[in-house]
């Protein structure tokens, strides 16, 4: 089954349940599903690109690279932003990061770590907080903290399957 590119895919903000519970597990869960789907690869698995495309370590270092994009996002919603902060759509961070010279532990302990502090902060929240909106700058969207954080859930969750997608390669 072909994945969906990120940049198509469209996102529905519109219920209204209280869904943030469920997100706040998939957000902690994530670098424990990440370890779990590198557990056993080499390092040439880890490092190799197919059809230019990044890499398994790029594809994890690029969680790493958004993170502060998210947490940045959260403070703009929570200090009455009208719109979320850009994210570099040409993600160059990623792509100029080397990523593929690190060692894949650091990277899980570094995105385990990032996520940790996310995490944190949302359980901080009030419900009032969760339903707090700025407008999406790409998608042109008002969205709520609950709504940014599904989208975060559903960014690590693409590039697992692209992960998953490479290790089957």
């Amino acid at each position: 089954m072909k994945r969906e590119k990120w940049f198509d895919r469209k996102f529905d903000f519109s219920f209204e349940e209280n869904i943030f519970p469920l997100l706040l597990k998939r957000l902690e869960e994530a670098p424990s599903i990440l370890a779990n789907t590198i557990d056993s690869l080499t390092k040439e698995q880890l490092i190799h690109k197919r059809n230019g495309k990044w890499s398994i370590q790029e594809n994890m270092g690029h969680l790493i690279d958004l993170e502060p994009i998210w947490q940045g996002r959260l403070n703009d919603i929570l200090t009455d932003k009208i719109e979320l902060r850009p994210a570099d759509l040409q993600n160059q961070k990623t792509d100029f990061a080397q990523h593929n010279l690190r060692d894949s532990n650091d990277l899980l302990r570094e995105f385990s770590d990032i996520r940790s502090i996310t995490v944190n902060q949302l359980y901080q929240l009030t419900e009032k907080e969760i339903y707090k909106h700025a407008l999406h700058p790409r998608l042109k969207t008002p969205m709520r903290t609950m709504d940014l954080f599904l989208f975060v859930a559903e960014h690590d969750d693409h590039h697992i399957a692209a992960i998953e997608e490479l290790k089957m390669k």
